[in-house]
């Protein structure tokens, strides 16, 4: 799979940081902020771009990968969510150790950002093989998602291993989503979930990946407007 991306960097001190960006914005992706849970609402495409750049992040731990979600609107049926607080996610490894307080500063002083093509060596396919789900629950487990909030973003901190095998979540999403959708017309609903149960959260909470097919062109008109003003 051909990935276009945008890498973006900037200086805090003696400390230069790159950001990874999908070189395209997300059109129809949204992550509410439910208090005691989260909800990504997200059609084909964002569910698999999500997915993508979430193996690069398990690839580049000298990156945060930043997926700007917060000002689009909420997918048809879904309108009164758009008065919820609403979420950009960034995603990066651990070792990083970049304080999610100085990311206002950090996403401020991002220059225009170089285009770039990767290429990954998946199709698409969730798949489970090499997943050891038995020592995800051994006490030793340190592959973790930890989450902060701050800036209105959702900042989720784990190891390469967890980011590799949490992909799965947004490709199966991304590829039996739309099918459902079409196989059950009143029963659209398909989604997975980072659960608490999975042992891949920490300090962190669930969150709910919901496919949606139904985004209707008035909310696709707000979101660019939306996206232009904030240029």
């Amino acid at each position: 799979m051909k990935l276009a991306l945008t890498i973006h960097r900037a200086r805090l001190g003696s400390t230069e940081f790159q950001v990874i960006r999908p070189a395209r914005p997300l059109a129809h992706a949204v992550l509410v902020d439910r208090d005691r849970w989260l909800d990504a609402y997200l059609d084909r495409d964002a569910a698999q771009r999500i997915g993508a750049l979430w193996e690069v992040a398990a690839s580049s731990p000298r990156s945060l990968v930043h997926f700007p979600m917060r000002r689009g609107h909420a997918p048809a049926g879904r309108e009164g969510d758009d008065s919820h607080r609403q979420l950009d996610l960034v995603v990066m490894h651990h070792s990083l150790q970049f304080a999610p307080s100085r990311w206002k500063e950090l996403r401020n002083r991002l220059d225009r950002g170089r285009p770039r093509t990767v290429t990954l060596p998946w199709a698409g396919d969730p798949d489970d093989d090499g997943i050891d789900y038995g020592t995800r629950h051994h006490r030793e487990n340190r592959d973790l998602f930890h989450q902060h909030l701050h800036a209105e973003t959702l900042f989720m901190t784990g190891s390469a291993p967890v980011f590799r095998d949490t992909v799965r979540n947004f490709l199966d999403v991304a590829q039996n989503g739309p099918g459902h959708a079409l196989a059950h017309p009143g029963d659209s609903h398909y989604c997975s979930r980072f659960h608490g149960n999975d042992g891949t959260l920490g300090n962190a909470r669930e969150m709910h990946i919901q496919y949606c097919d139904d985004w209707d062109s008035a909310s696709d008109g707000r979101r660019h407007v939306s996206a232009v003003a904030a240029d």
